[in-house]
């Protein structure tokens, strides 16, 4: 067991054997999460080196990584809890990039970042719950979470196979599809979501003023975020996902 612990910020409102095929898990609604815990500002629990989950969704991955080992696939996560302080830092260094390196305005700046990263206190990498995976046993260069990478000749075709018939046995759901009329973030082949947990995080998280969580964090670029844009970063990034983890 590993601890990540975070100062939290001023202003902020106070498996089953593998197998068995389709397992039906029981979601946790009866816990409640702080809002420090959705948003990512709270010191939470987390398993296994390099995993760095919420004990039942890494108990379910380790399952799901033994399984994907016999298909000659080694799930390896590239990303899974993050808090608020990196994903900031993940913000700041994409707003600084488009403002003072490509020159963009900021308005422009921040539709650029959400195309593929969240409003720090809104990521669903806070929760412990969401995993981004490659397949550790393919060799490739560059960028490895690229959509193409994930298609038809690219170096986790197989991967994604394997995840497509096997991860909601698991538990694990592709968060961002590529249903072409989703909205809000772009299309991540390698963003997979604990369901059993993260969906009644997501409806408590949804049952809070979001937007006035938004509004209360200091962000470069946040003098930009008008009632329109959050409404609309809500609607779309935050809750036009994957139905099944609704």
């Amino acid at each position: 067991m590993q601890r990540r612990s975070f100062i939290l910020k001023s202003g902020i409102i106070g498996a089953a054997a593998l197998t068995a095929p389709h397992l039906i898990f029981a979601q946790d609604e009866e816990t409640e999460y702080s809002v420090y815990e959705l948003m990512g500002q709270a010191d939470i629990e987390l398993y296994g080196k390099d995993i760095n989950l919420r004990k039942e969704a890494y108990e379910a991955f380790k399952k799901m990584k033994v399984a994907a080992y016999s298909a000659g696939i080694d799930l390896k996560i590239v990303s899974s809890y993050r808090n608020f302080r990196r994903q900031e830092g993940i913000w700041e260094r994409k707003y600084i990039k488009y403002t003072d390196n490509q020159n963009l305005k900021p308005l422009d700046a921040i539709e650029k970042i959400i195309e593929y990263s969240t409003i720090p206190g809104t990521s669903r990498h806070h929760w412990g719950t969401d995993i981004d995976i490659i397949d550790g046993y393919q060799k490739t260069n560059g960028d490895v979470l690229v959509p193409s990478k994930f298609e038809e000749g690219g170096p986790f075709k197989e991967l994604k196979k394997w995840m497509d018939e096997n991860a909601n046995d698991f538990g694990f759901h592709l968060v961002y599809t590529n249903d072409k009329k989703r909205r809000g973030f772009k299309y991540e082949p390698w963003h997979y979501s604990y369901a059993p947990i993260s969906k009644p995080m997501l409806e408590q998280f949804r049952g809070k003023n979001i937007m006035r969580l938004i509004q209360e964090q200091e962000l470069l670029g946040s003098e930009h975020f008008t009632a329109g844009f959050l409404r609309s970063y809500i609607v779309n990034n935050i809750l036009d996902i994957n139905p099944d983890l609704l």
